[in-house]
């Protein structure tokens, strides 16, 4: 096993050891980006080399900053990070360098990280399609003609190559859940709170979209949500932050899953998704846990109408300032004109009958988990798709009405702000990845974790199956 793809957990204790040195670190990681990023162009403006190593030779020399110190880490385009082209993926802020870093990127540069660069990223951030004007698209590296997921692509395409050992992402629509499947690593997406968002802005009213860590196991995921979660003073819906590294496997005997697989059927499977997720629902079943095939607990049609609202209004909100420029305007995509505009034009009631719908749900999951450790739905309803088109218009002979309709799955738990992890569940006909999300209830991060943590033990799928 090369260095690169070596856990996080265990580069991080060598390099704590000083068994490991941060400057070969950065030597072996720039030298596997130089040998697989061109292909694949997941990673985007990367730092100067040897500012790089400049820099790691300095933490070699200095005293210790934190649990990162001396890991390289590329960063999701849609932050902010000081002294790095910071795009968005957009044409309207190509160019763009932030002289401070949002809360995520000071997080980890405080954690005592190196920042070497962005990870590639959609447009702002909107479709599960990793492609933009500004750098082009990030190629799937299990099949170079198709799309990684999105929209921490990037991020996913870095770790499944082992050209970063941790990443960061965020989340609205499966963006970190997504990607990991279609990837074959592992994507959480924490309670609505528990990471703070950016303090700008409405700090109330949207809650929706959150960050969240990557990784090739649940162990290297919890490492990075310790640093990247915990209460921001300026944000009034924090969640307080236990740490959970070392992660430690829980035992899933006796616990009780929920299998809410297609939906009853709202929800178009492609071939072979259902069949492969519940192989990987057998591994809990042979660990001693109840697995439970559920019906439809709520409406798909409510939840959809719901999220759509919600979502339109909080995009709109968003792109505002860029919609009233006719020069910027000019050059978003079609679908950001489209969400924004759906969102410029709603009504306060809207939004709130849409919110009601949204309460309903999730008074009914709490329900739900008074009988259920875990719920599982599978993390995509496609297999990633060729890298030419934008969105797939079809699944399983149903066409999909907008271009995010085709990511339905992701939103039961998206709408209510519900812990996810993301697993791998092994690789389909043609050999592709594909995966399921755990979610339980809120604050239940560390146990979705640590039963995440079970399953990687029993599979191991990033290390059986890494990707080139």
């Amino acid at each position: 096993m090369t260095l690169t793809r070596l856990s996080a957990t265990q580069i991080l204790a060598d390099l704590g050891a000083r068994r490991l040195s941060a400057a070969e670190l950065m030597q072996e990681t720039l030298a596997r980006i130089d040998a697989v990023n061109p292909a694949v162009n997941a990673i985007v403006a990367l730092r100067d080399p040897e500012d790089l190593m400049e820099e790691a030779r300095a933490a070699d020399q200095g005293p210790r900053r934190g649990p990162l110190h001396g890991l390289p880490i590329a960063v999701k385009d849609l932050v902010e990070v000081a002294g790095i082209v910071s795009s968005h993926g957009s044409p309207t802020m190509a160019g763009h360098i932030p002289k401070v870093d949002d809360l995520l990127a000071a997080r980890l540069r405080a954690a005592g990280a190196i920042l070497i660069g962005k990870t590639n990223v959609p447009e702002f951030g909107l479709g599960s399609h990793t492609f933009n004007p500004v750098y082009g698209a990030t190629k799937n590296p299990y099949d170079m003609g198709l799309s990684c997921g999105g929209s921490s692509g990037g991020a996913a395409v870095a770790l499944a190559t082992g050209m970063t050992a941790l990443a960061d992402g965020s989340d609205m629509m499966g963006s970190l859940r997504n990607p990991a499947a279609w990837n074959n690593v592992y994507g959480f997406r924490p309670s609505w709170g528990l990471v703070p968002s950016e303090p700008v802005g409405d700090l109330f009213l949207h809650q929706l979209a959150t960050l969240g860590p990557m990784a090739r196991s649940p162990e290297d995921v919890a490492v990075l949500l310790d640093v990247i979660a915990g209460p921001d003073p300026r944000q009034p819906n924090n969640l307080p932050h236990q740490p959970v590294a070392p992660l430690t496997p829980v035992d899933p005997k006796g616990m009780r899953i929920g299998w809410l697989g297609d939906w009853g059927g709202a929800y178009p499977m492609e071939p072979g998704i259902m069949a492969l997720c519940e192989s990987g629902l057998k591994v809990f079943e042979d660990l001693g846990a109840h697995v439970e095939a559920l019906a439809p607990p709520f409406s798909a049609a409510a939840l959809w109408e719901s999220w759509i609202t919600l979502r339109s209004w909080q995009v709109g909100a968003g792109l505002a300032p860029l919609m009233e420029q006719p020069a910027q305007r000019a050059k978003l995509k079609d679908s950001a004109i489209w969400e924004a505009e759906r969102g410029l034009g709603m009504s306060a009631m809207e939004v709130h009958r849409a919110s009601v719908i949204r309460s309903d749900w999730f008074r009914k999951v709490v329900a739900m988990f008074e009988d259920y450790d875990a719920l599982v739905l599978p993390t995509a309803q496609a297999w990633p798709f060729a890298l030419e088109i934008p969105w797939p218009t079809s699944i399983a002979g149903r066409a999909m009405d907008t271009y995010h309709r085709w990511m339905e799955v992701v939103i039961p738990v998206s709408l209510i702000g519900l812990p996810s992890l993301a697993v791998p569940a092994g690789f389909g006909d043609q050999g592709l990845p594909m995966g399921f999300q755990i979610f339980g209830r809120r604050g239940d991060d560390a146990k979705m974790l640590a039963l995440g943590a079970a399953y990687h033990a029993a599979t191991q799928w990033p290390q059986k199956r890494p990707a080139m």
